[in-house]
């Protein structure tokens, strides 16, 4: 058996990771005291959901980023499984807030990053490659304004459950949101130059609101091709849903127009009863 039989898929993958992380060092951070991605988690009572999303994080093999964790004053074990997590570069705060996304905000306000990307507790990379997945498509593609991936659904034992019901286009465009958020939020990464804070207007779809800014401001995006997250189904209650598909809606009025909005809803109403006869 010659000796390059004997190297092992673990070896060839960490060889890579570390040409990646030596051709990234050689185009961008040389000089640059920022890191290239701020991860932000926000959290509050979420000691049951949380070690899979810091075990995701701590390991990635691509190690250039900074972990910013937004507590909302938890009364259980979360933030003392955070500081305890031994991820390096991390933050973590601990104050009340007014919701999520003002949760998310404060960790906006906080990141020194060239990219943000948000792992809501509960959520995961898909592998320890993830991180270098979408910092080898930023490196290849000129680091643009955009750069995501799809996802996967999986339950509180980490089981798949499946694919996300919308798939991320091969190509992205401010008008591919017309059809709903075909990228998932945690596997959207923007630049936090063009991306700004929520807009705490909306209580359960300032995600979609705020990935179309970012999108209608972008000068370019890239696809990995690659699954980047795992979600935690959460079981969004009725009312949640429905409150969000209604804010959702009001803000594709805004965006896209009211009359091409009630006509793209009336044709979603047709296909899905469609496929509901059919089935």
């Amino acid at each position: 058996m010659n000796k390059i039989s004997c190297i092992s898929t673990k070896q060839i993958e960490q060889a890579l990771c570390f040409a990646l992380n030596l051709r990234y060092l050689c185009i961008y951070n040389i000089g640059m005291k920022n890191p290239l991605f701020s991860i932000i988690t926000v959290t509050y009572n979420a000691e049951k959901v949380l070690p899979a999303t810091l075990d995701s994080v701590k390991g990635q093999t691509f190690g250039d980023f900074e972990y910013i964790v937004v507590d909302g004053m938890s009364k259980d074990c979360t933030v003392e499984l955070a500081r305890g997590s031994g991820i390096g570069s991390m933050t973590v705060i601990s104050e009340p807030d007014k919701g999520l996304y003002d949760a998310m905000n404060k960790g906006i306000g906080k990141a020194t990053g060239l990219y943000l990307i948000f792992l809501n507790a509960g959520d995961a990379f898909h592998s320890c490659n993830s991180l270098s997945e979408i910092a080898e498509t930023a490196i290849n593609n000129g680091y643009p304004d955009v750069v995501y991936g799809q996802t996967q659904l999986v339950d509180a034992s980490r089981r798949f459950v499946g694919m996300r019901h919308l798939s991320a286009p091969e190509h992205l465009s401010f008008e591919s949101f017309r059809k709903g958020m075909l990228v998932c939020h945690q596997a959207f990464v923007a630049k936090r130059e063009i991306a700004g804070f929520y807009d705490l207007r909306y209580r359960f779809s300032a995600d979609y609101e705020w990935c179309l800014r970012c999108l209608r401001r972008m000068g370019g995006s890239a696809y990995t091709g690659t699954v980047l997250i795992d979600y935690l189904t959460d079981g969004l209650t009725d009312k949640n849903h429905k409150a969000s598909l209604k804010e959702r809606f009001n803000i594709m009025c805004d965006y896209y127009g009211t009359l091409p909005t009630i006509l793209r809803h009336v044709g979603f109403f047709l296909r899905n009863l469609r496929r509901k006869i059919i089935s």
